[in-house]
């Protein structure tokens, strides 16, 4: 790994999604993102995870989307709620639905599945803010409704591991409170 790279990783910070703004990333930054997300471990190559695109009007149109299914399944969620669901994905320029797809096969577990999917989210968030934009991974209300499952056409083995909000940062997050190595960290003794 170059300096560069680790510098980036020892000092990368979510920006949240509230903190975001145009410009978003270019359609050929945008594939980088992707492509650097694709090159996750993936034990036996099942590409257990997909990507769903909200960007330009898609993000209102499936803001109106979400505050439908808020509506319906949330008890008088008031129109304030119902006002910002419909704004939800508008935080960001482009706002990444990662798919969690979990392909049965014994020689590569469920668990080791979702975790390339962590993977994969991490690699877009270190893709993306490696390129000098905002990143957050979030999931919300909206990843786990099975009305938004339904609206996103995922099918029985798949969920969302989360929404990645993309744009350029407003302000430059502050640091916050990491752990001690000596706190997480242990050597094992014979």
């Amino acid at each position: 790994m170059s300096k560069t790279a680790l510098d980036h990783l020892l000092t990368r910070r979510s920006v949240s999604a509230n903190s975001l703004g145009e410009p978003g990333p270019s359609e050929a930054e945008l594939r980088q993102i992707l492509t650097a997300a694709a090159r996750v471990p993936d034990h036996k190559k099942l590409v257990p995870w997909r990507f769903v695109l909200f960007q330009g009007e898609a993000r209102a149109a499936f803001g109106k989307v979400l505050a439908t299914i808020c509506r319906e399944e949330e008890t008088d969620p008031g129109a304030f709620r119902l006002e910002n669901e419909a704004k939800r994905f508008l935080r960001a320029p482009v706002v990444i639905a990662v798919v969690s797809r979990v392909v049965e096969n014994k020689a590569a577990p469920e668990w080791e599945q979702i975790l390339s999917v962590g993977a994969a989210c991490q690699n877009l968030i270190v893709a993306a803010t490696s390129l000098g934009f905002g990143a957050q991974w979030i999931t919300e209300w909206c990843a786990y409704s099975p009305g938004v499952r339904q609206a996103l056409g995922l099918t029985p083995n798949e969920r969302i591991a989360g929404f990645v909000y993309v744009g350029t940062a407003k302000e430059k997050p502050g640091e916050r409170e990491r752990p001690e190595l000596a706190d997480i960290v242990s050597a094992w003794r014979p």
